[in-house]
């Protein structure tokens, strides 16, 4: 069973950055694809980026790219959503997500085990 814990979500003014940290308790953390998503008042769970377990493959929802950065570090079982030039359409609470899947995807059925989440939300 692996346990994530999403932080670093809070308040901001539109054009500010923030990062979102996700540690796993899990020590094979690195077999595991890990996603971002989040989910606004609302609206549906939307993919926003996911990696492999070693960081070359990567995918990001359009929404976000160019202004999004996921990343991680196995050795410390964290992943990070670096999230600049946010936009009040941006706020959602933000969850990340562990995947068994072979190769990067956006599928949120696809994802074995979620955080609790973390809320953004980006003034105007």
């Amino acid at each position: 069973q692996v346990q994530l814990i999403e932080s670093g979500g809070g308040l901001v003014q539109a054009g500010g950055s923030l990062t979102l940290s996700c540690a796993a308790s899990e020590r094979t953390f690195r077999n595991y694809l890990m996603g971002w998503f989040r989910q606004a008042p609302g609206k549906e769970r939307e993919f926003v980026a996911v990696l492999n377990w070693g960081g070359g493959i990567i995918m990001y929802a359009d929404s976000v790219k160019g202004r999004f950065t996921i990343s991680r570090d196995n050795a410390k079982n964290t992943v990070y959503l670096l999230m600049n030039s946010l936009k009040p359409e941006d706020t959602a609470v933000y969850y990340c997500a562990a995947s068994g899947h072979l190769g990067p995807t956006s599928n949120s059925n696809l994802y074995n085990y979620w955080g609790q989440g973390t809320q953004v939300t980006v003034s105007s």
